[in-house]
């Protein structure tokens, strides 16, 4: 469904996304980990065309179900988007238009893209919001997003991203900022609308334990590209990246009875700092010298030199 070659997103002189290679199928689930600043939401909003200037986009490939989204024109782009692929943001508060009601931002997708006004919009709206578990979901519609708690915002903003059926929905962290009880509720709703309508489903998030419950397979991102890329749960269970097993070294879990939780020094490199040989070889504890001098290509699903072979993370 999606094919995506050599992205690259740059901000000047800096690559915030330097030659991501990713594939999804229909109906599938796929989890994009890593840490802050790894390029995890850029690389999808540059799917999405909402990278503005000074930001640059270009791809050797970016297409969706067999159509080229660099070579659409802004008309195009604009009836796919919100459609066929949508999005649902971080944070839903500033997200959502606050002078508009939230009905009035459902009916405005609807009419946009399925040709929706009236009773019949209204009526749609309502089913949105019934459908992402809102109660009293008609009189919700008259709601401003202020007078709604951030766990409705949320799901209000999910309503949004489904409202015409999307083919593939993408997730950007939907649970920051919300309490634990209502992030497990935000999951299971994105799960089970996702099995309901047979759509694939992206879901980026620096939650380990929620890629190993709910995605298929993992793309594990670092400084702009993708180092480790496999099914579940064999990736989380055996990594060859040492990225990838130093993510899972800091698990809580996996430090039961330590003084304290185990952890990745230094920080992903920026515009400055970036190194000239492998982008990890800063922090790698298994760090050899051509790592220094080289950058290493993807070779089965690992961008590593030196990868770990037949080792695991209890």
């Amino acid at each position: 469904m999606l094919e995506i070659r050599d992205l690259r997103v740059r901000f000047g002189a800096f690559p915030a996304v330097d030659g991501v290679d990713l594939d999804v199928a229909p109906g599938e689930v796929l989890g994009i980990v890593g840490e802050s600043g790894s390029g995890k939401s850029v690389s999808m909003m540059a799917l999405m065309g909402l990278i503005d200037p000074p930001g640059q986009v270009s791809a050797t490939a970016l297409r969706f179900q067999g159509r080229d989204l660099l070579g659409m024109s802004a008309s195009q782009r604009r009836r796919l988007i919100g459609k066929d692929i949508a999005m649902v943001f971080q944070d839903a508060l500033a997200s959502l238009n606050p002078s508009y009601t939230v009905g009035h931002q459902l009916e405005e997708v609807l009419r946009a893209h399925l040709g929706l006004r009236g009773a019949a919009a209204r009526q749609r709206a309502t089913e949105l919001l019934e459908q992402v578990e809102i109660p009293d979901a008609a009189s919700r519609l008259k709601a401003y997003p202020h007078e709604l708690s951030g766990g409705m915002n949320q799901r209000v903003m999910i309503a949004l991203a489904i409202a015409c059926s999307p083919k593939l929905l993408i997730a950007d962290e939907p649970t920051t900022a919300l309490d634990v009880t209502i992030q497990a509720q935000i999951m299971d709703l994105l799960l089970r609308l996702q099995r309901e309508q047979g759509m694939a489903l992206v879901m980026i998030t620096h939650d380990l334990a929620v890629v190993a419950e709910m995605a298929q397979r993992v793309a594990v991102m670092y400084a702009g590209q993708i180092v480790e890329t496999g099914p579940l749960p064999e990736v989380f269970e055996a990594p060859k990246h040492p990225y990838t097993a130093a993510l899972m070294e800091a698990i809580p879990e996996h430090n039961r009875g330590a003084r304290r939780l185990q952890a990745l020094p230094g920080i992903v490199p920026g515009a400055l700092d970036r190194p000239t040989g492998c982008l990890f070889s800063p922090r790698c504890a298994r760090v050899q010298p051509h790592c220094r001098e080289a950058r290493p290509d993807v070779v089965e699903g690992v961008r590593c030199f030196y990868p770990l072979i037949e080792e695991s993370v209890a």
